[in-house]
């Protein structure tokens, strides 16, 4: 979700109060949707196909949104894998919110504290990418809750602290994948001089704030995709493309709208199946491990 904190603040403290998600006996998992802990199936090394040269900007992959939002009630709840499982299962886009509180950096969606802090993300991804150096990890990062516009000097502290500086990409340039390989790419979404990449200069599309589940409004959420995927398509391939699947409101949890927009998105990547096209990062709340492993299959 991308709205103000004040909007998300009102949502979450409904989504505590309807009670902690805790998907166990009966949850459902789909090739399209997950709401178990643990993926289908790994894909660990899938980059390790793609060319040297061949820039990141041409890759399709799958990302996950709020990528750590695994408590706090359905309303605040996107995912249902820990970080490091995600990882395993291929996602290489991870979007991470940290709530920034006289210098720590804690792990929150909205006012919900996700049990964990920004140390815990970096120790994960570090430990995945000495693992399977042939991989890269991209993470949004942003602000969550507390709103300072100063949370540049803590990052680098953290880095320093839970992993290592040579871990990142420290260029705003797009890498080809030889240069990618094993390293951590921040996408800033914050001020200050530059630790990788700038957000902002991808192309975006996060039409994030779905009214309700009713067929009209859940019909104009998979439009926002579909046009996006296609534009992907067609587009400028030194542009890198986002494209947000995932969305909520008080009327359509994260959950209840990935049931709907999922099996959307899966069964339009499958009838493209076999098919060279580069979708750039396709970024999901509660993917399934096919349709992950669907999109991984463009390239």
């Amino acid at each position: 979700m991308a709205g103000s904190s004040g909007e998300m603040m009102h949502m979450v403290i409904v989504g505590i109060l309807l009670g902690v998600a805790c998907p166990g006996r009966g949850a459902i998992q789909r090739p399209d949707y997950d709401e178990t802990s643990t993926p289908e199936f790994l894909n660990p090394s899938w980059m390790a196909d793609i060319p040297e040269n061949q820039t990141l900007s041409e890759v399709s992959m799958p990302g996950t949104h709020n990528s750590m939002a695994l408590y706090g009630g359905s309303l605040a709840q996107c995912n249902s894998w820990p970080l490091a499982r995600q990882l395993q299962a291929g996602i290489r886009f991870l979007d991470i919110r940290v709530r920034h509180i006289r210098g720590n950096l804690t792990i929150h969606h909205g006012i919900s504290y996700q049990w964990a802090h920004f140390g815990e993300a970096l120790e994960d991804i570090a430990a995945f990418l000495k693992q399977h150096p042939s991989e890269t990890v991209l993470m949004r990062l942003r602000e969550e809750l507390s709103e300072t516009s100063d949370i540049y000097g803590a990052v680098v502290r953290y880095v320093h602290q839970y992993a290592h500086w040579d871990l990142l990409w420290h260029s705003r340039l797009v890498p080809t994948m030889g240069e990618a390989r094993g390293k951590l790419i921040v996408l800033q979404d914050f001020s200050g001089p530059d630790l990788g990449m700038r957000y902002r200069s991808l192309d975006i599309a996060d039409y994030w704030k779905v009214p309700s589940l009713q067929p009209e409004e859940v019909e104009k959420k998979w439009k926002n995709v579909y046009t996006h995927l296609e534009e992907a398509v067609l587009g400028n391939k030194a542009q890198m493309f986002l494209t947000y699947t995932s969305g909520a409101s008080f009327w359509a949890h994260p959950n209840a709208l990935a049931k709907r927009i999922n099996p959307r998105l899966y069964e339009y990547i499958s009838a493209r199946a076999g098919q060279k096209k580069r979708y750039g990062i396709i970024t999901m709340d509660f993917p399934g491990a096919m349709l992950v492993k669907t999109i991984i299959d463009f390239n």
